[in-house]
């Protein structure tokens, strides 16, 4: 004979005893929420025998979370009401206190400015590896959702800063920003290898790319593309590349030169890229003119801003920097965005990161310089406008 049929009534009485006995494990006072977690963070590891940390406890604060403690609370304000609103009970420490949301922050940044495992910013909160796991990427959820004003197109008005600012330290007119490409490494389990994700230098990559303007901010990114692609192919699937095509972006005013010669907004970008009526490129180094030298000069100087950028992105993050142990390609886009996010952060609250913060070499070292043989004749005549603005 079957058991007898359990009331709904009883069942829901039932769930609700054994929900109440599960909250009843992690006490929910305030006095149970683990707030002093930076005193204890800071005499744990500022001493720690070898290490480079200032003596200084605010920049020793910036040192470990790239940000400084004005920052780090803006950050903890635009995502409190996501990570508050999650049920807390797991995320515990070893005392059994609740990880207060300054903590929980504080642990994602960790492991995105060190690159270091799980296991290690476990260690130096005092919480284990799976808490790191599951606070890092509640974090990266709720950023990638409340900041997005940080990352966005300027409009017209913010523009026209933008290329003010760029003409009077570069000389180019009309100019709103540059452009650069960088490769995140990871590595695939077995059964997720392909050729497409494999780039030139032999490793798994899922590639980055990015649009600055005059304080190295991004205004633009793309990325979640595999790294197989060149950087040309990655513009050309980007929505930017459509929207720039149909005349949608990079349209504002069109500056007259002199001579009456006018030229469109533009950025610039490396040989990798495709010479384009919005999109200027330099001329290759084959027995130049002085004038020519010249442009490319001022043209070099601009773009680097783009190479900077990445620089101290994945100097800043370096969880970029590492190799990515088996991602999820589907929650890596996601890692990089907030990423950017962050940086961009740094720059509008003029938080300053320390000099030495930024990668020492190119942000895709051992990447050989990619060419594009496109050239768009509308993009040769953008050129030689702009060269013959600059010299005459």
């Amino acid at each position: 004979m079957a058991p007898p049929k359990k009331s709904k009534k009883k069942k829901k009485e039932s769930r609700k005893l054994n929900k109440s006995k599960t909250m009843s494990v992690v006490p929910l006072e305030p006095k149970a929420i683990d707030s002093d977690w930076w005193d204890s963070f800071w005499v744990k590891n500022s001493s720690i025998s070898g290490s480079t940390v200032p003596t200084d406890e605010a920049e020793g604060f910036k040192y470990f979370f790239r940000v400084s403690k004005q920052t780090f609370e803006y950050i903890c304000s635009l995502v409190r009401e996501d990570l508050v609103s999650r049920p807390p009970s797991g995320l515990i420490n070893i005392e059994g206190r609740l990880l207060s949301v300054e903590k929980q922050v504080a642990i994602a940044l960790r492991r995105l400015a060190s690159g270091e495992s799980q296991v290690s910013v476990g260690a130096a909160f005092g919480v284990g590896q799976s808490t790191v796991s599951q606070v890092t990427w509640r974090f990266i959820e709720a950023l990638e959702e409340r900041a997005r004003h940080h990352l966005k197109w300027p409009d017209s008005s913010r523009m026209e800063e933008i290329k003010s600012k760029l003409e009077a330290s570069f000389g180019l007119p009309n100019c709103c920003g540059a452009i650069d490409a960088t490769h995140i490494i990871m590595t695939l389990p077995t059964v997720q290898t392909s050729d497409d994700w494999c780039d030139p230098e032999n490793n798994y990559s899922m590639l980055l790319q990015g649009i600055v303007d005059h304080e190295m901010r991004f205004l633009d990114i793309v990325t979640g593309w595999p790294g197989g692609m060149t950087v040309s192919r990655l513009l050309k699937c980007s929505g930017f590349f459509k929207l720039c095509d149909s005349e949608e972006r990079l349209n504002g005013n069109v500056r007259t030169l002199s001579g009456g010669m006018k030229i469109r907004e533009y950025i610039v970008g490396g040989l990798g890229y495709p010479l384009l009526s919005w999109l200027i490129t330099p001329y290759e180094n084959n027995g130049l003119s002085t004038s020519l030298s010249a442009f490319n000069a001022m043209h070099e100087a601009a773009r680097l801003l783009a190479v900077r950028a990445f620089s101290q992105l994945k100097g800043s993050w370096r969880i970029l920097n590492k190799v990515m142990w088996r991602p999820d390609k589907r929650k890596l886009p996601s890692i990089i965005l907030v990423c950017c996010l962050l940086h961009n952060i740094i720059i509008d609250t003029g938080d300053k990161l320390h000099p030495d913060v930024a990668l020492s070499g190119h942000h895709d070292s051992g990447y050989r310089e990619q060419s594009c043989k496109q050239v768009d004749p509308m993009g040769r005549t953008a050129r030689e406008n702009i060269a013959k603005a600059l010299t005459t």
